[in-house]
């Protein structure tokens, strides 16, 4: 009797481990090269899905298709725009006169190389300017406290340079549709010029700048035809150093150096561009 309730025993623990092995084995989702579907780029056989480590996180069941292959080239315009014009607002009883035109844009050429699949690296150019005019401007908090403003103009361009990486994470079994996480590394040099008067005289001041930064910007990217896509990009992280040289009429006003770091959603810092992939 003894012997068999030991048979039993062993019996119902070996099913009990391989049933646990089981388990174990589908959340870890091994994916053997059989199991692949397979597509062919440029002659050689690729698996669709691309193989990921699962580094102990809990398997959800979600993919990274492959999205653009390894060897492509990429060549595409990144550009953004935004515009603000306002007459003769008035809020409250405190602002009044409000006359003010603005706006600013910039336009990103750039070109990859996709060193792996779905990894690119790339450098790319960008042109900054704007502009902002203030026409009018009338401030009343009581009787002491009230002033106006009139005549003042505000004018900024930069040239920059960007070398970044760019990881996509395909979303469909078709290669369309994708999400990515850009870095990159800008230089810039700018000048900006801001004129307003002073004791009824106008006034000159400009600022020549360097800077270097480092940003992180996701997005989504749909290939609307065959070779050319559409993405869209917001900058929610970056760090910068800044260093900046003001003159006043031509006269010395001094420099100054300073750093930051930002982690917030820019509203103005929306990019939308194609890209061509050969």
């Amino acid at each position: 009797m003894r012997k068999l309730l030991a048979i039993l025993a062993i019996t119902m623990l070996a099913a009990a481990t391989a049933a646990a092995q089981t388990i174990v084995r589908k959340n870890e989702r091994q994916i053997t090269p059989d199991s692949l579907e397979k597509v062919i780029v440029r002659g050689d056989t690729v698996s669709i899905i691309i193989p990921e480590r699962n580094l102990g996180r809990f398997d959800r069941g979600l993919f990274n298709y492959l999205f653009t292959p390894r060897g492509k080239w990429g060549f595409g315009i990144t550009a953004s725009y935004g515009e603000l014009n306002t007459k003769d607002i008035e809020v409250l009883s405190i602002l009044n006169d409000f006359d003010f035109k603005g706006k600013q844009y910039s336009i990103k050429p750039y070109i990859s190389y996709f060193i792996r699949n779905n990894q690119s690296v790339g450098l790319r150019f960008n042109y900054t300017r704007g502009i902002a005019d203030l026409g009018s401007l009338g401030l009343d908090f009581d009787d002491d406290l009230n002033f106006t403003l009139s005549d003042v103009s505000y004018y900024q361009q930069s040239f920059a340079i960007e070398t970044f990486y760019r990881n996509y994470v395909g979303l469909d079994r078709g290669g369309r549709f994708a999400v990515f996480n850009e870095v990159d590394l800008a230089f810039a040099s700018g000048s900006s010029r801001f004129l307003r008067k002073y004791n009824g005289e106008p006034r000159s001041t400009r600022t020549v700048a360097t800077q270097a930064s480092l940003n992180f910007s996701p997005g989504v990217c749909v290939f609307i035809q065959e070779y050319v896509s559409f993405n869209v990009s917001f900058g929610v992280f970056g760090l910068k150093m800044r260093h900046e040289k003001q003159t006043t009429d031509g006269a010395d006003d001094g420099s100054r150096f300073t750093s930051g770091a930002n982690f917030r959603f820019n509203i103005f810092n929306i990019n939308f561009g194609l890209m061509v992939v050969i």
